[in-house]
């Protein structure tokens, strides 16, 4: 019995469109039966490839599909967690994007071993913890508001915002800052790291709080046991602030509450060999890279 996959991509950009091919090309050679997602429709130029089976949603895959592949960057990674956050299926992510944390298999020359791993099912699986937004209720639309990579509160214009911390109903800090990010392990290496947040392991199940240009020099970021619940109370000179989950962002008035805790459910994401979560941040970040070598 062939195995079957599950492709998902979003916007057909001539890089990501060359990337899915390969791909497709290295799956059919495999015996593999492809399912095809392409979120944003408009120039799909696989309507007519007899190799794809084309699907709209998840519940339209069969019960034994094995394996989830996102390709594109980590935005389209994002996208994809959240249509099928609600299966223990593994995802692996194809980078066809620039930085890629989440899409760390890289499209490149050694792509067909990594298909290789990927058939042979020479994979290692982490799971990863989401965060959850309880309140306000249907912030983000009628389904469960989750955060694979981060929860944030933004300035909406150019005044600085406070933001009131309490974790498990004790106050930890009134924030007069740009804002506050509220950050998974898998976000540590997100926006979490480009306001100096820690970098955490991906399946670690802590919760980061870092602000962004806070107004006093000595508050920090700070990791909190992810069985915390985090309550955050906006207020401010405006008349409204920006809230974000992931990629998605709504404003809503200033004085808004908002509860954030970990997720019941949980991604399942995929690292092969040569792509481990190590050797992601060397080549990535260029730790240890010498312009003298």
């Amino acid at each position: 019995m062939s195995k079957k996959f599950a492709l998902y991509s979003k916007g057909l950009t001539g890089k990501t469109t060359a990337g899915l091919l390969r791909l497709i090309d290295a799956l059919h050679e495999r015996g593999v039966t492809i399912y095809l997602n392409i979120m944003e429709p408009n120039g799909n130029s696989f309507s007519g490839d007899q190799r794809v089976i084309p699907f709209a949603d998840y519940s339209e895959l069969p019960d034994d599909v094995c394996l989830i592949i996102s390709v594109g960057g980590d935005g389209t990674f994002l996208e994809t967690a959240r249509r099928v956050r609600n299966t223990s299926v593994p995802v692996a992510g194809i980078n066809t994007g620039r930085l890629g944390f989440l899409a760390n298999i890289p499209d490149d020359d050694e792509i067909c071993r990594s298909i290789d791993l990927l058939c042979a099912g020479e994979y290692e699986v982490v799971s990863r913890s989401m965060l959850e937004i309880v309140s306000p209720e249907g912030l983000f639309g009628p389904e469960r508001t989750l955060a694979l990579n981060e929860f944030t509160v933004q300035k909406a214009d150019q005044s600085m915002i406070t933001i009131g911390v309490s974790v498990d109903g004790i106050l930890l800090n009134t924030y007069r800052a740009d804002g506050l990010i509220i950050s998974t392990a898998t976000g540590s290496t997100a926006y979490n790291l480009s306001v100096g947040g820690p970098i955490l392991f991906p399946s670690d199940e802590s919760i980061i709080i870092a602000p962004m240009s806070p107004h006093n020099l000595t508050v920090r970021p700070i990791i909190i046991d992810g069985n915390n619940t985090v309550t955050l109370v906006t207020g401010g000179r405006s008349s409204g602030c920006l809230m974000t989950c992931d990629s998605r962002s709504v404003t809503v008035p200033m004085g808004t509450t908002a509860e954030i805790r970990r997720a019941e459910v949980r991604l399942n994401t995929v690292t092969t060999a040569a792509n481990d979560f190590f050797s992601t941040l060397r080549n990535k970040l260029m730790w240890g890279a010498d312009p003298r070598n």
